[in-house]
């Protein structure tokens, strides 16, 4: 049964979660994802799964690790400070190999901030916020109907690759509201979990841990998750290009800012001006091929626009590889972003070749 409905991007990830088979919910109220925990309080009963109210953030994602161990489809939300009291936890179940999803729903830092929507978790979220050498699949949904679906795909591409998937949106898109399509018939697509902590009765026991004394055993843990990053980089780059194909000003922009960019590129076509536009979709892994290859097609300049001080420019630079400069447009703080002085920036690149 398909139904489309009216509501917030932060309730569109819950029924996205439930869709997509969800059992165990553990969360702890933080602005501006609070409606999640909330609503997950309400769905999860509802659909035959558990909701926990959890004492803290190191408490929620300690008990989803549990929950993945014992082979559930798991899952946790937050907003930046509850993100960052994760990150031990998220390092845990990186080196276990443990599928789950966590959402956060950035807001302006650093420190407590505030609870505007911003984008300053993005070194966080994509270069491993935890200690140790690992990463996670990073989504950056950018409308509530996203915030549905790429929850739906967190847990298969968990559960694929045994990883955590994060979701990283921020405090606007979780509080926009807009039509969003549910499909309640969509087909769960479980992945069997033989090493998963469901009793030993009739076969060997299943180990999963995170500690390896010896050395050389911690190395090959090492190496074994390096592959499956190699693995992840190959298949699973997604993203989203607009009127790129004869752009000579490329804008680069996620979640928020491109909804935003996607106006500014039409603006200004109209004023003549040749501007496009790519949305990484997974900031981890991210576009770095597509970006080298429209760098060597035609495109002379790239702007990057972000809701921070400038962190994903850095992967933007490492994707042209030098070939063109790029240029860099952001507010932070939870401020929004500025059409007209986007526009300005664009006018400015382009009287500079």
């Amino acid at each position: 049964m398909k139904e489309v409905r009216l509501i917030k991007g932060n309730e569109a990830l819950v029924e996205g979660a439930i869709i997509a088979g969800v059992k165990f919910y553990a969360g702890y109220p933080i602005t501006p994802q609070n409606e999640v925990t909330e609503l997950m309080s309400v769905r999860m009963p509802q659909s035959g799964g558990v909701f926990v109210q959890a004492e803290s953030e190191l408490a929620a994602i300690n008990m989803v690790f549990g929950a993945s161990a014992a082979g559930a489809r798991a899952m946790t939300t937050t907003s930046s400070p509850g993100f960052s009291l994760m990150q031990e936890g998220m390092s845990y179940l990186a080196t276990a190999m443990l599928p789950c999803v966590v959402a956060n729903v950035q807001r302006g830092g650093p420190g407590l901030g505030n609870i505007a929507g911003a984008q300053g978790d993005y070194f966080q979220a994509t270069k491993g916020g935890g200690h140790g050498d690992y990463r996670i699949i990073v989504l950056a949904p950018s409308s509530p109907q996203e915030m549905l679906d790429f929850t739906v795909l967190s847990f298969d591409l968990a559960d694929k690759y045994r990883i955590p998937v994060l979701i990283l949106s921020d405090g606007i898109i979780g509080q926009m509201m807009e039509n969003v399509t549910l499909d309640y018939d969509y087909k769960v697509n479980y992945v069997p979990k033989e090493w998963a902590l469901t009793g030993a009765k009739n076969r060997p026991k299943n180990v999963i841990r995170s500690l390896w004394l010896d050395e050389n055993l911690m190395e090959k843990v090492n190496l074994k998750l390096q592959e499956t990053y190699r693995i992840i980089e190959k298949n699973e780059v997604r993203f989203e290009e607009y009127r790129v194909l004869d752009a000579e000003i490329l804008l680069v922009a996620y979640g928020v800012s491109a909804r935003v960019c996607r106006n500014v590129v039409d603006e200004m076509r109209k004023e003549g001006y040749k501007t496009g536009l790519l949305r990484p979709v997974t900031l981890y892994p991210f576009p770095y091929e597509r970006l080298k290859q429209l760098a060597s097609d035609g495109v002379k300049a790239v702007l990057t626009v972000e809701m921070s001080s400038g962190q994903m420019i850095e992967d933007v630079k490492l994707g042209v590889e030098c070939r063109i400069p790029v240029y860099f447009y952001g507010k932070m703080g939870g401020v929004l972003l500025d059409e007209k002085e986007i526009c300005k920036k664009i006018i400015e690149i382009k009287n500079s070749f």
